[in-house]
């Protein structure tokens, strides 16, 4: 990685950086590297890669200006991803490591020049980085290769029909369906998900998106369980529905309401139970299941007309 590490500074193509501007200044090649590497041409400094070992200061020389001549090149196959979220400086770091891999694994009786071994090698590093390095969740291979297409064909597309495409336009050019189309687009707003930590955008001071996102609240399951209680609650008796009343809302014990209705504690318990089956019979649709009969009241109070309404 001394390579990497000792690469000038990256600059746009039609620039020159500081290095380069003079001759003979510190950073420049004549003085940086023997002056016999610096006459050769890219092939007899492959052949120093190829054949000295790793440790030779000599391969390490060759190396670095193997990259220097080749930064070119590594800005050509990031400039694609230009506008892409990742900082261009990163990507370029990235390309680097491709390209140092194409210079140790360069063999001349497979390819004539090393523009052309090196160039796939930059790019495959690339998007193995995206692949690998970026996504914060699992996205197809497929699905990203159709967001990367997508994304190069948008502004061709748009200067061909001379407004921006629609997502048919975009399907229609590619090959691909709409619906995988807008897969691949989902799939880029996953690439770089928002954290809930941010605080919001132009209101600095005013919290984070977590403290504007609700939460589970546990009375929402309950007021929905008693909304669907209370369609069903004309279905029984007076009498059923101040027992469950006494039974749920004053926290009474059966023994306690039979004495306020003046009937035994197991006459409120049969009340009780016929009411409670009815309604879980209603709530959970179960029209088959037939429905408890009524419990009949004890003869003292039947004598007296006091009995629960039959159903």
């Amino acid at each position: 990685m001394t390579a990497l590490s000792s690469a000038p500074a990256y600059a746009a193509p039609g620039t020159v950086s500081v290095a380069e501007s003079a001759p003979g200044s510190p950073g420049s090649p004549e003085t940086t590297f023997d002056k016999d590497l610096a006459r050769l041409d890219d092939l007899a400094l492959l052949g120093i890669v190829r054949l000295l070992p790793r440790a030779s200061e000599r391969r390490v020389a060759a190396c670095e200006l193997l990259v220097t001549r080749y930064q070119g090149l590594v800005w050509s196959c990031v400039r694609r991803y230009a506008r892409s979220p990742e900082l261009v400086e990163d990507l370029v770091q990235v390309g680097y490591v491709g390209l140092l891999k194409a210079i140790n694994n360069f063999d001349p009786a497979l390819c004539s020049n090393l523009t052309t071994y090196a160039q796939p090698c930059i790019s495959g590093e690339l998007k193995r980085h995206f692949r690998d390095k970026r996504w914060q969740i699992h996205v197809k291979r497929s699905v990203q290769d159709l967001m990367l297409q997508a994304r190069a064909a948008t502004g061709p597309l748009a200067q061909e029909l001379g407004r921006t495409p629609t997502e048919s336009d975009l399907a229609t050019y590619l090959g691909v369906g709409v619906a995988d189309l807008r897969q691949a687009e989902r799939a880029e707003l996953a690439f770089q998900p928002s954290s809930l930590d941010a605080p919001l955008a132009g209101q600095p001071g005013l919290g984070t998106l977590a403290d504007y996102l609700g939460e589970e609240d546990p009375r929402f399951e309950h007021m929905l369980t008693m909304r669907a209680v209370a369609t069903h609650w004309g279905e029984l008796t007076p009498r059923e529905q101040e027992i469950l009343l006494m039974c749920f809302r004053g926290d009474m014990t059966q023994t306690e309401i039979g004495r306020r209705l003046r009937i035994s504690q197991m006459h409120v318990s049969r009340l009780r139970a016929h009411a409670l089956g009815h309604l879980r019979a209603r709530l959970l649709d179960l029209e088959d299941a037939p429905a408890p009969p009524a419990p009949p009241a004890p003869p003292a109070l039947a004598a007296a007309g006091i009995r629960g309404r039959s159903r």
